[in-house]
């Protein structure tokens, strides 16, 4: 029931998301995120990568009629943006799913991997290698008609599930994905969206650059827990709301989790936080993996948005001012 309510909030707001054209990367543009992160399965969690295995969700409005592709920039093992562990040995699987379940089900959307999180109907799969073709270059999946999504109002209309899978091997694999109306060039779904339960991404390699993700707070929502690995101490993670200007996060160490919990006040209701993530001006902390997620006071998980529901908040501040007599 709870999670049914938080569901028809979502659906409210979504409907009036902006038609933003830089919601459809992931990482977007306004998350300053370079790239998203998995590891192969027999990866070192230390090197940032808790489970191997990554989640993303895209939402296609109900309305929208026309064939719709995945691209994925850079999916091979063994590139220029990749991450290597001894010899290059990483197999990554990555599949589109689609049809009843494939987000519905409640182990899709969970902090762990156990259970039926590839739920829902194959739609389309992939295994990559150390295959220079691919380096640096896009890959297709589709075309996929709305309507083999998911049917969920609660989450904006028709929803496909991306799952990367880290089969084999220990090396970092770094990509990008992009919802696009065309299968060789990436333009825009108007009114698409991605969001995602449990994040896992690149810091920069620059410590002036600060990242940022973006969950909504819906009206019943009191309280979130925020947890994050691996996060080697690098800088700190804050948050700024209409309430909140700078509100600090715990943060990780090497290979741990650390979590804090954190209370929604009435003027956070029907906004987006932005959690920002900001790097030491020390020494520099490179090739920083980082996973985090949020639940609700309920346990539940949150959604990261990869638009900012209503625009990136800012901190309302007022000045008291007493009148004259």
């Amino acid at each position: 029931m709870r999670t049914t309510l938080f569901c028809f909030f979502i659906l409210f707001i979504v409907l009036f998301i902006p038609q933003q054209t830089n919601s459809q990367p992931v990482p977007a543009v306004d998350e300053n995120i370079p790239h998203l992160v998995t590891f192969g399965g027999e990866g070192d969690t230390a090197w940032g990568d808790d489970d191997f295995v990554q989640i993303i969700f895209f939402s296609i409005p109900e309305n929208y009629q026309s064939p719709v592709f995945i691209r994925v920039f850079d999916p091979e093992t063994s590139g220029e943006i990749d991450e290597q562990k001894g010899e290059w040995d990483t197999i990554m699987r990555y599949s589109v799913y689609g049809g009843d379940g494939a987000c519905s089900e409640e182990d899709a959307r969970r902090s762990n991997l156990e259970g039926d999180y590839l739920s829902g109907n194959l739609l389309g799969s992939k295994v990559f290698n150390q295959n220079p073709r691919y380096d640096g270059k896009w890959y297709t999946f589709g075309p996929f008609n709305p309507t083999e999504g998911e049917f969920l109002p609660e989450y904006g209309g028709h929803i496909f599930k991306l799952v990367i899978e880290g089969v084999e091997g220990d090396d970092g694999n770094l990509y990008n994905l992009f919802l696009s109306t065309e299968g060789k060039e990436n333009r825009p779904v108007e009114g698409a969206f991605a969001f995602y339960f449990k994040y896992k991404f690149r810091l920069h390699n620059d410590k002036n650059e600060v990242s940022h993700i973006y969950p909504y707070m819906t009206s019943d929502v009191v309280a979130i827990q925020q947890s994050n690995f691996d996060w080697d101490n690098d800088g700190f993670i804050r948050i700024i709301s209409p309430a909140k200007n700078g509100e600090i996060l715990a943060s990780s160490g090497d290979d741990n989790w650390s979590q804090s919990r954190h209370k929604i006040l009435e003027g956070e209701h029907n906004s987006s936080l932005d959690i920002q993530m900001i790097k030491k001006k020390s020494k520099l902390v490179k090739d920083n993996n980082v996973v985090i997620f949020l639940e609700n006071q309920y346990g539940e998980l949150m959604p990261f948005y990869s638009i900012p529901i209503g625009g990136i908040p800012e901190y309302k501040y007022s000045i008291g001012i007493k009148p004259k007599q």
